[in-house]
């Protein structure tokens, strides 16, 4: 079997042909990797929408054994079979999905969470339909145990890259254990108007709602605190966060901690508000437990999205979740509908993702 090593500490991003890998310094807590990356001309016009969207790819993992990763049910021998034709499967369902959630041309911006890799990355936009739309990555190995990171996807006419780095969380009641780091990139739509996306995969429910809140507590802690620094930079600036929260939008890590609420009546700088929790969505969730949705996908925009003048907006109402026919499947136990996922459980299902996608269309308004 062929062997594949990932070292953590080694970061081969590349933004363009001939860009040298950087290497990526663990035992500091916020890496910047570039800086005054802007084109000087993105390409698009100044008045195009720009989509977003973000989607939990289910285990987006190579067949190969990493060592120093703990991938080994996701090879040819290990518990869930994935062998290279189920990469492939996987890869052109993907593609599918981002293709039919754009009606045939895929969103501008795309964030991804449980992915293994770069090389999955590379595959997805250059082994599929993908290809002619020129995608570029933006991604890190994160010390997640299970290898699976955050990444964000753009096509460089809609989005220029100013500068991009990892936010590492350590959790201080529990040193030895690691999760997802935060993606945070600043960078330009067309228009030249300036937006900081924060890429977020945060830590699962495994072992109980109650016992894994601290992670997620303590985690929305550093993300908030992430905010604050860049509104005392700029109060007005532009963010948008967007990711799997494992949960919901009136839970109190998002509502009270980073302080994400839905009501848009009274907004002043500094405030965050959480478009999936504005009013009625066009679902009922983006993942479903015996019968149950619930929405752990969400997108949040600082009060400049929704209240400044000029330049791009976010509209609650432009938040939705991406409910396409073949992302679902007859719930024959609970009723209703289901999840067209990979895997249930070791089998294997052959579908596209335990999580729906969720989308969000920024308008642009002229200066």
């Amino acid at each position: 079997m062929k062997t594949f090593l990932y070292p953590f500490f080694l970061l081969s991003v590349t933004l363009s042909a001939g860009m040298p890998p950087v290497q990526y310094l663990p035992e500091r807590q916020r890496t910047p990797l570039f800086e005054n990356y802007a084109k000087e001309d993105s390409g698009s016009s100044a008045g195009q929408n720009v989509r977003v969207l973000f989607y939990n790819a289910e285990n987006l993992y190579d067949p190969f054994d990493d060592p120093a990763k703990l991938d080994d049910e996701f090879t040819p021998k290990g518990a869930k079979h994935w062998t290279y034709d189920r990469f492939y499967t996987k890869l052109q369902h993907l593609a599918k999905t981002l293709m039919a959630a754009g009606s045939g041309s895929p969103p501008e911006i795309v964030g991804l969470c449980e992915v293994e890799n770069r090389f999955v990355l590379n595959k997805l936009v250059r082994d599929t339909p993908l290809k002619r739309f020129g995608y570029q990555i933006l991604h890190h190995e994160s010390p997640d145990p299970r290898g699976v990171d955050v990444a964000l996807l753009y096509r460089p006419e809609s989005f220029s890259v100013i500068s991009f780095s990892c936010i590492r969380i350590r959790f201080p009641f529990d040193t030895l254990s690691a999760t997802r780091d935060i993606l945070l990139v600043k960078g330009l739509l067309p228009g030249r108007d300036t937006v900081v996306i924060l890429v977020n995969h945060w830590p699962s429910r495994r072992g109980g709602y109650k016992s894994s809140t601290a992670r997620r507590d303590f985690v929305a802690t550093v993300l908030r605190a992430e905010c604050d620094s860049l509104f005392d930079r700029d109060p007005n600036c532009k963010i948008l966060i967007m990711g799997d929260f494992n949960d919901e939008p009136g839970q109190e890590s998002i509502s009270r901690i980073l302080k994400a609420g839905g009501d848009t009546s009274r907004l002043k700088p500094g405030d965050l508000v959480n478009l999936m929790g504005c009013g009625k969505k066009n679902f009922p969730g983006t993942i479903r437990y015996q019968g149950q949705w619930t929405i752990f996908d969400q997108f949040i925009v600082s009060a400049s999205f929704l209240k400044g003048t000029v330049g791009y907006h976010a509209f609650p109402e432009d938040a939705r979740i991406i409910t396409l026919p073949f992302l679902l499947e007859e719930d024959e136990k609970y009723l209703g509908s289901k999840l067209a996922r990979t895997y249930s459980g070791p089998s294997y299902q052959g579908g596209f993702s335990d999580h729906l996608p969720v989308m969000l269309t920024l308008h642009f308004l002229p200066y």
